[in-house]
């Protein structure tokens, strides 16, 4: 196990595969997949309701069915009941390419034209088909479809172009339709009774009759590509939908048989799905750039407009940064887009708007890709300005400019950084001083200038008189910097030259040169320590005050990506082609830790406080995330998670959370403590810090209510008895009687001495019950094992009176037979309750709550302690252990009074 292990991926909305929309009750659903999980988006909002486990390979169909979702990945079938995998089916031997759900059935259909029938009703029983259809050899199927009133039917789709009709309770084909000599595509019934529609391969869309085997109309796609979705619209209006390969949904109105309106730019890949929801005037598309969109008909011209859509990047990301204090991810894809990813809650991610981009590229009749700007190669912000002017600014792949973005608004501010030079090149670097007034960029051409962030004005440029070319560097800037004071700049070239320069006046302070052409540069403001990465594959740490190389760090097979310091300078990670992530020591001058992916990281970026990493990848969309597990576990000892002598290899977070078994569902569904605890042990890990003590951060008045209960009692005690009444009820207390005879209850009258008698008989009675309670069950579980945290935590939760009712229960109320006192099973448990207390002592954890308990155990069973040598050992040793703790920290609270005495007394 090492220091990052995988949590979670972010940005995937869905992958290339058809989703499936379901109703129950007033709301729809609609599942989608994400690689190899799949998740559920309630349409309402889109928000996301439940996400699947993370599968063996990739989701190839999907088909849901109430709380029933069926997912097709390889050659197997995995089907589930919400998140809980149930059944797997796996009678394919071929990959599966559709699954069609056939009212209490699935049929799942293969590339080799095998067809199988499942019953899913008592899943956990059928796990095998019902029936088996073996198509024609030369009869490769492409979609399947059920036709609204043919009972037990189906038509399949080829790849040849005709379509078979065929009947699965006779395992017969009825009939052969020849087609148009064009693949299809997909097939949809439509509301009319015997009607589909057919999408073929050429853009053709043929609406057909089956019961004459009859074309109707045919319509043609004004772009080139097929015809991959279709849907018929079910809210009395004749359109249908089609989508294909280019993007662009078109709306066909089958009265007119014409086109009646293009949503131009719906998609920027292929459209994978279309779905009109049932009688409402709402479209529903994915595609293959990472999307859904809703899309309502309610203007006046009967176009289409944007109702709601979840997205994320269409390209892979290029550069990520955490923002807000570790909530947030800025992302930059090649896609185009700027994008703001929330750790937190999905429904807060957003794209950052260009101004009008849809508006501009509806006038300029051009594509939206066109309009936006570049992919961003490099960015910086400052979030102390955010509510007060652009505090984020961005550097464009090819675009001699910079631009402001105001993440308040999360919109393109209103200025352009253009540097002054005459030789107009791309701006390669950029950086925010850390008052958030100023941002600094390099450009390819060696010119380095400072803007003012507020006005987007220049304030000069830093250069060197040494240099023929008059700026800052001879080549490329790699990187811009400046300290936490705004004293210097830092800047770095390509040739490997880096340049220290006063902020306010610009000039050239001092130089030193790498050695090699330098990359790529990381500053830490805080402790003046400089990381760059040089085409030698080595990282090296420069100290900018004393100007020396103070670390140096080799392991790296292949060009490094990127590198990040953490926040508090402990920590260099830094990612390369060759797939592994390092983490380096930087006080200690080693590797501690090294992780491989299959697919190598291009950007990574570590929170504020260390506790999660975010990465990208090569052909991936999505931002992953990784979890600190050395900071969640409590170890402090960093050698127990990583020697960082080899390299571990890893898998990447998924998209869901991890599939969990049946057992281990009822377990925790249970709530007993002490079935998790011997179904789940927890290791027990040392979370104070060494000569310190651990409080239990519960309320005060839960630890003080247990030392004065008895004054609690006495508070809440009445002030008098209950009085007897003046005149006796009406209605009063009978016993029947054979004879008729009404018999009144006679009110007998017992002494204090006889309740007394009775209440400790039938504590007695009940002693065997409780004896086997859940108090006592789990302190000997932990006994055993000597893990007490099971029990900590159980007790805790338990209120005051409900403690002491459990610790009186281990009273020894019989004293009559002194000759087996020593075996009875109560003296046990109270020598299980010393040896828990020394326990918890020891290792310092919830210090004030256990002296709590202490009291209020001595209290009750003091005496009881007191008679007994074996109890009285392990009070002696309760005892030297309490004064040792209690000692050690006594002293630095002596030593704390002290300084502040003379300080308080001092005169200054």
């Amino acid at each position: 196990m090492g220091i990052f292990e995988p949590y979670r991926a972010i940005g995937y909305i869905t992958s290339g595969v058809p989703f499936s929309v379901q109703r129950l009750g007033t709301e729809t659903f609609v599942t989608v997949s994400v690689g190899k999980a799949w998740q559920i988006y309630d349409c309402a909002k889109l928000t996301l309701v439940l996400a699947g486990p993370q599968l063996p390979k990739k989701i190839r169909a999907l088909a849901s069915h109430k709380d029933y979702t069926f997912a097709a990945f390889g050659t197997e079938i995995g089907v589930f009941k919400r998140a809980q995998q149930v059944a797997a089916w796996s009678r394919h031997e071929e990959k599966i390419n559709s699954l069609l759900l056939f009212g209490d059935h699935i049929l799942s259909l293969d590339i080799k034209g095998n067809v199988f029938i499942w019953a899913f009703k008592g899943v956990k029983l059928n796990l095998e088909p019902v029936g088996h259809i073996q198509l024609e050899a030369k009869f490769s199927p492409s979609c399947i479809m059920h036709p609204d009133t043919y009972l037990n039917k189906v038509i399949v789709g080829s790849q040849e172009g005709p379509l078979q009709l065929w009947n699965i309770s006779t395992k017969e084909k009825i009939y052969e339709f020849t087609g148009w000599n064009s693949s299809v595509c997909c097939c949809v019934a439509s509301p009319a009774l015997d009607v589909v529609a057919v999408g073929c391969s050429d853009g053709m869309i043929h609406i057909h009759n089956l019961r004459y085997d009859e074309e109707l109309i045919s319509f043609t796609h004004s772009t080139r590509g097929a015809v991959t979705a279709l849907s018929f619209r079910t809210d009395g209006q004749p359109l249908l939908a089609s989508g294909g390969s280019s993007g662009i949904i078109s709306i066909w109105n089958l009265e007119k048989r014409r086109l009646q309106s293009v949503i131009r730019e719906a998609h920027d890949g292929s459209i994978i799905s279309l779905h009109f929801l049932a009688n409402e005037p709402v479209l529903m598309s994915s595609a293959g750039d990472n999307s859904i969109k809703m899309w309502i008909f309610d203007t006046t011209d009967g176009d289409a407009r944007l109702l709601r859509f979840r997205s994320g990047h269409s390209a892979p990301p290029l550069c990520v940064r955490f923002y807000g204090n570790g909530r947030y991810i800025l992302s930059a894809g090649q896609d185009r887009a700027f994008r703001l990813f929330s750790v937190i809650q999905d429904q807060q991610s957003r794209e950052l708007s260009q101004r009008h981009v849809t508006k501009r590229a509806r006038k300029l009749r051009t594509k939206e890709e066109e309009i936006k700007l570049k992919p961003v190669i490099a960015f910086d912000f400052a979030e102390i300005r955010e509510r007060d002017w652009c505090n984020v600014v961005t550097c464009h792949m090819d675009t001699p400019r910079a631009y402001v973005w105001r993440l308040q608004n999360f919109v393109l501010g209103e200025h352009i950084l253009s540097p002054s030079t005459d030789n107009q090149t791309p701006v390669k670097a950029c950086a925010i001083s850390a008052c958030g007034n100023f941002a600094i960029l390099g450009t390819e051409g060696g010119w380095v200038e400072r803007f003012n962030l507020q006005s987007g004005i220049s304030r000069g440029s830093y250069m060197d008189i040494s240099e023929a070319r008059q700026c800052a560097h001879n080549g490329e800037v790699v990187g811009v910097a400046c300290d936490a004071t705004n004293s210097i700049m830092i800047s770095a070239g390509y040739q490997g030259d880096i340049k220290v320069w006063d902020f306010k006046s610009r000039e050239l302070r001092s130089r030193w040169e790498v050695g090699c052409g330098v990359t790529k540069i990381v500053y830490h403001r805080t402790n003046g320590l400089l990381a760059t990465v040089a085409d030698d594959m080595v990282l090296r740490l420069f100290d900018v005050v004393a100007l020396r190389l103070v670390r140096k760090f080799e392991g790296h097979t292949d060009r490094i990506t990127d590198l990040c310091l953490s926040e508090d300078g402990k920590w260099l990670l830094s990612s390369s082609m060759d797939g592994s992530l390092r983490i380096w020591d930087v006080i200690f001058a080693r590797q501690i830790d090294a992780l491989h992916v299959d697919v190598p990281i291009t950007a990574v970026s570590l929170s504020p406080s260390v506790d999660i990493m975010a990465t990208s990848h090569v052909d991936q969309n999505g931002v992953y995330l990784w979890v600190n597990q050395a900071m969640f576990s409590g170890s402090s000892n960093i050698d127990f998670y990583g020697s960082g002598k080899e390299v571990r290899k890893v898998q990447m977070p998924s998209a869901s959370s991890k599939e969990v078994s049946e057992e281990d569902e009822s377990i925790h569904a249970s709530g007993d403590p002490y079935q998790i605890e011997k179904a789940c042990p927890v290791p027990y890990h040392s979370l104070q810090m060494p000569n310190l003590i651990t409080l239990s951060l519960l309320p005060r008045s839960q630890w003080q209510s247990l030392t004065n209960l008895d004054i609690i009692k006495l508070r809440n005690k009445p002030v008098e008895p209950p009085k007897k009444p003046e005149k006796a009820p009406f209605f009063l207390p009978s016993i029947p009687s054979l004879s008729g005879e009404i018999l009144f209850q006679p009110n007998v009258d017992t002494t204090n001495e006889e309740k007394n008698n009775k209440n400790n008989e039938l504590m007695r009675n009940n002693k065997k019950v409780d004896l086997s309670s859940q108090f006592i069950l789990l302190l000997q579980s932990c006994a055993e094992t000597r893990n007490f945290s099971a029990f900590t935590d159980y007790i805790k939760s338990l209120s005051p009176s409900t403690l002491d009712v459990e610790l009186r229960m281990l009273q020894i109320i019989d004293d009559g037979d002194l000759q087996n006192i020593d075996q009875r099973p109560e003296l046990h448990s109270i020598g299980q309750l010393l040896d828990y207390f020394i326990h918890e002592l020891s290792s310092r954890n919830n210090f004030e709550f256990i002296q709590a308990v202490i009291r209020l155990f001595l209290k009750i069973h003091g005496e009881t302690v007191r008679c007994h040598t074996t109890l009285q050992d392990k009070a002696k040793r309760l005892l030297e252990v309490q004064s040792l703790v209690w000692q050690r920290i006594d002293k630095m609270f002596q030593s704390a009074r002290c300084l502040v005495t003379f300080l308080s007394n001092s005169q200054f």
